[in-house]
């Protein structure tokens, strides 16, 4: 028996292959499929089962592309109602895998379809459980992404995933290993660990939503307390996963097309596009396409481009650092983007050869920051979540969280010089280039964030409010 997590830590998400005796099962399998058809060929196997936890939100599967390509079929969990063919699975149904067993646990809650495979050993052992989004190490699944597909409430979805969680999947031995669909990082959740492997054991113990002694009204109020709004494109990924999707290797026919700057821009003042310049912050502060929307590749790309494009049927053109442009077009489809119109051939140094217009971000170091400070009060606008800005802020920043920025325009200062930070630069990076896309230029990004910030003098508000000097 072989099992391989495929961890992808861009999105925080874990496909599963396993193996035994010349068949494979893939569990929640990325958008681009070939690597799992390769493994299997160089192992001499065969992928028969492509199992599904449920309909994901945060990310496109590769569902329906895998099973084109292999013939394997597409196994949900019971109430699962896919716009194509697929196997129902009954609560309790088995699937014979080689020597081994996996077992459709129905654990309704983060989404009423929502489904955890138990895999049982060659000797009929518990062996592992792969939890989907019904259980991370740390956490459990938010339960108000389905509110409306469920017609209930969240308060409703999270007495299921309590009774789930405790009829389902606690009374499996503390030696069952977890393997969870997200970790740190995904918005499928609040509080998940940085490990993405763990024992049942040991999340019984760590875990503050398998306390034994918790009563079901006080699951409810910890799992719904502290929800942020969930990213605007989530409800496109459900749809697509639900009714299909075209192949990637469509996609990427389309999206890598390369472009000449005089094509480059006549395609993108006929479509609308957004031109979306993913190369490094330090590049686009330097020089840029004017109205360009930064989101660096090498940076958690792809959910900053769910949550800031919002519509995944939104033409894109893209600027990339040479030798990626398939790279940005994949990991763009991964999140349901699959519009991309072609790349810039020759980056943003061929436009700029050509003498056409472009424009830079001004930035000023933290310690020239302190300095105007400490000259008088000034705007500045602090572009982190709110979780971070409560933990230590600049005393007296605005916050308007990166992901809402769209919802903060009109507090930004008409003709005022303000100032932008976030924790590093990159985030207050893609709040300069939006704020220039929609006209606003009189501001300045503070280089190296809050952390250059916090070496300074200048007075820092902590935990509570309480103003202190760091």
């Amino acid at each position: 028996m072989k099992i391989e997590q495929i961890y992808t830590g861009c999105l925080a998400q874990g496909a599963y292959y396993i193996e035994s005796k010349g068949e494979v099962a893939i569990i929640d399998p990325l958008r681009e499929v070939r690597p799992y058809m390769e493994k299997a060929e160089k192992n001499g196997a065969r992928i028969k089962y492509i199992f599904e936890t449920h309909f994901h939100a945060d990310f496109v599967s590769g569902h329906l592309t895998l099973s084109r390509a292999t013939g394997a079929p597409v196994i949900y969990g019971p109430t699962a109602s896919p716009g194509f063919e697929a196997v129902i699975a009954g609560d309790g149904q088995e699937f014979r895998l080689g020597e081994i067993t996996i077992v459709a646990l129905h654990t309704p809650g983060h989404t009423m379809e929502s489904t955890t495979y138990l895999l049982r050993d060659a000797k009929g052992r518990d062996h592992a459980i792969f939890s989907g989004d019904t259980l991370f190490l740390g956490d459990v699944g938010r339960p108000d992404l389905a509110q409306k597909a469920a017609h209930m409430t969240r308060e409703e979805l999270a007495g299921l995933l309590y009774d789930s969680l405790r009829n389902k999947i606690m009374p499996l031995r503390d030696e069952v290993i977890v393997y969870p669909g997200h970790g740190a990082g995904s918005a499928c959740g609040k509080n998940m660990m940085k490990e993405t492997v763990d024992t049942l054991g040991n999340q019984k113990k760590i875990n503050y939503a398998l306390r034994s002694d918790m009563t079901r009204e006080e699951f409810i109020a910890e799992v719904t307390d502290g929800l942020l709004p969930p990213p605007q494109y989530f409800p496109h990924n459900v749809r697509m996963n639900k009714e299909g999707y075209a192949d990637i290797d469509e996609v990427l026919a389309r999206g890598a097309r390369p472009l000449a700057p005089e094509a480059f821009e006549a395609m993108a003042n006929e479509t609308g596009a957004v031109v979306l310049d993913v190369r490094h912050q330090s590049d686009f502060e330097k020089g840029h396409i004017p109205r360009s929307v930064f989101i660096g590749i090498d940076g958690s790309f792809a959910p900053w481009a769910g949550a800031l494009i919002m519509d995944t049927k939104q033409p894109i053109l893209l600027i990339t650092p040479e030798g990626r442009e398939e790279e940005v077009v994949t990991r763009l489809s991964r999140v349901g983007f699959d519009h991309t119109l072609g790349y810039l051939e020759g980056s943003f140094e061929a436009w700029k050869a050509e003498g056409r217009e472009y424009d830079t971000v001004n930035t000023i170091p933290a310690g020239e920051l302190e300095k105007r400070a400490a000259a008088g009060e000034i705007p500045v606008f602090d572009v982190r979540k709110e979780s971070e800005y409560e933990n230590g802020h600049i005393h007296g920043a605005h916050l308007t969280p990166l992901d809402f920025i769209n919802d903060h325009l009109d507090e930004f200062p008409k003709k005022e010089v303000f100032y932008v930070h976030c924790a590093g630069g990159y985030r207050s990076m893609i709040a300069a280039s939006i704020l220039k896309s929609r006209g606003i230029h009189n501001f300045a990004d503070v280089s190296g964030g809050f952390g250059a910030i916090k070496e300074t003098g200048i007075a820092i508000s902590g935990e509570g409010g309480t103003p202190c000097s760091l």
